[in-house]
């Protein structure tokens, strides 16, 4: 049962972080154009894209919590029992914190990049 629920939750967040990219997807490619030359913002495009898919799988497949179902924190407890509820918790979960993941990512990201913006934005003012 743990390989399953191992299984779901990584296509789950492959899912997940697969629909943040598409949507985010234009915005990223018309900030990257503005602040960087069409080769460079093509490259950094495609390294952003793959981070978010990085992020969204690692924050949505939580290793450590999904632990609890194949050894028991300590050796007084037992180990969790995949049931319904704790399957519907577990999927809950995984949505949410890949889409918080990649929500993370994205702020730095576009933070980033508008203060580049700005910065190239005092050059050109200041070279006028």
């Amino acid at each position: 049962m743990f390989f399953t629920l191992l299984i779901v939750t990584f296509v789950i967040a492959v899912a997940v972080s697969f629909g943040a990219v598409r949507l985010f997807d234009r915005p990223i490619a018309s900030i990257l154009r503005r602040i960087v030359t069409e080769e460079l913002s093509g490259a950094w495009h495609r390294y952003i894209k793959f981070a978010a898919y990085v992020v969204g799988v690692s924050a949505g497949v939580r290793i450590h919590e999904l632990e609890r179902y194949i050894s028991a924190p300590d050796k007084d407890e037992e180990i969790l029992v995949l049931t319904a509820e704790r399957w519907t918790l577990e999927v809950y979960r995984t949505v949410i914190e890949t889409l918080q993941g990649i929500a993370w990512m994205l702020l730095l990201v576009f933070v980033v990049a508008l203060l580049a913006y700005v910065l190239a934005r005092g050059f050109e003012l200041k070279n006028r």
